[in-house]
This record gives C-alpha cells, structure tokens and sequence, in this order.
C-alpha cells in the first residue's frame, strides 16, 4: 500500500537553539519516537507535511517519511502529536511515532449516518449518540470515516456498535451494546424530557395552593 511520503533530515543539535534556527530556516523541528529506538530529532518542511496529508484522515494519515543520513530505508510513521501557532494557525513542531503494518493502532475515525430512517418519516427524531468511534486498527486498513446507513431504522430502533459493518483489521474499543444511533417519538427526545422535567415543578407549585385551599375550606 503507498503512503502520503515525506522528507526530513536529522537534526545534530537541540534545545531552544536549534529550534529557532531550524525554524528560521523555514523548517521545524521534529521528533520520532517509537519501536523502543531512541529518539530521533529531525527538521522538516511543514508544508510539505501539510500538502501530504490526507484531506479525509488528517491525524490519521500514514506516512512514509524519508530520512536523510538515516541508515534505515523509508520510515512508516504517524503523527502523534502537534504543536500549532494560535495566532498563525502554521505548524511549530511535530512529534512522529514509529508503527508496524503488522500491529493495530488505535485511532479516532468519524461516523457519518447515512439516509433518512423510516420511523423520521413517520414523524420521529434521529438522535446520534455517538460521532466518533475509538478503534484498533491495521494502519492499512484505517478507514477515513464509518459510514451507517439508517434508513431502515423505524420508531424506537437503535443502532448499536455490533451492528456496524466493518471490513476486516478493524475492532472498536467501545463496548458491543453501546449505541450509535436511534429514531425516538418526539415525547422521547431529550428536549421533550427537559421541556418535561422543567415544567413539572412549576406545575407543582401552581397546585399547591389550591390544595391548601381546600384544606381550609374543610376546616
């Protein structure tokens, strides 16, 4: 399978230094950590990794990263973590982790919902319990997002995690009865049960006189 490639050099100094000369530059420091090797600084063009990445998997995207001096051939990698500018929005550093093909990764992928269910038809509410499913992956097999067609879901069906469809090398890390997704009556939705529980003590309390009215008029 190819990947998005990219290249870095090594860097020989660290510290505050070499970051700020790095970036002046016009590169920013980088770090691989992972698959118990030591630590490895690098420079690298953050455009480049930015024109690299994959539009749909972002922080999912796997890379084959080039590094110049290095001894080993190209580097299956990932980001791991980011620093990011507030002001500029452009990358400052980045941290790199070193995976296996062979060996699952765990990563976030959305879930998107496909169709208009029958029982929204008939006048229910779709209600999305989950938007991003935690997963154990193949890097290969890392899916840009999940996709549920619930167009068959009627009144008070529910969609739940060992009902999705997926393709081999993938495992989700919430538990099988968790729900995705589900059509409610309107009574049932969570601002009906809100609006409800609101106005209930006001009712109360607007009926509380009346009693005490009457208990007088006993009196």
């Amino acid at each position: 399978m190819d990947f998005a490639q990219i290249d870095a050099d090594v860097r020989t100094t660290t510290g505050k230094g070499s970051a700020r000369r790095t970036r002046s530059s016009g590169k920013v420091p980088a770090i691989l950590y992972g698959r118990k090797e030591p630590p490895l600084a690098l420079s690298i063009d953050p455009n480049a990794i930015v024109k690299a990445m994959d539009k749909e998997r972002r922080r999912n995207t796997v890379f084959s990263l080039n590094v110049g001096g290095h001894a080993q051939g190209p580097l299956t990698v990932m980001v791991r973590d980011a620093q990011i500018s507030p002001l500029s929005r452009r990358i400052e550093h980045v941290d790199f982790i070193r995976i296996d093909l062979d060996e699952e990764v765990r990563v976030t992928v959305p879930i998107v919902l496909k169709g208009t269910p029958q029982g929204v038809v008939l006048g229910g509410t779709l209600h999305q319990s989950v938007h991003e499913l935690r997963l154990a992956a193949k890097p290969g097999a890392i899916p840009a997002r999940i996709e549920v067609d619930v167009t068959e879901l009627g009144i008070g069906a529910v969609v739940h995690v060992r009902d999705l469809k997926l393709v081999q090398g993938l495992r989700p890390l919430l538990h099988a009865e968790d729900a995705i997704a589900s059509v409610m009556s309107h009574r049932d939705t969570p601002e009906a049960v809100a609006e409800t529980a609101a106005a209930t003590p006001a009712a109360a309390a607007a009926a509380a006189p009346a009693k005490d009215a009457k208990k007088e008029d006993k009196k």
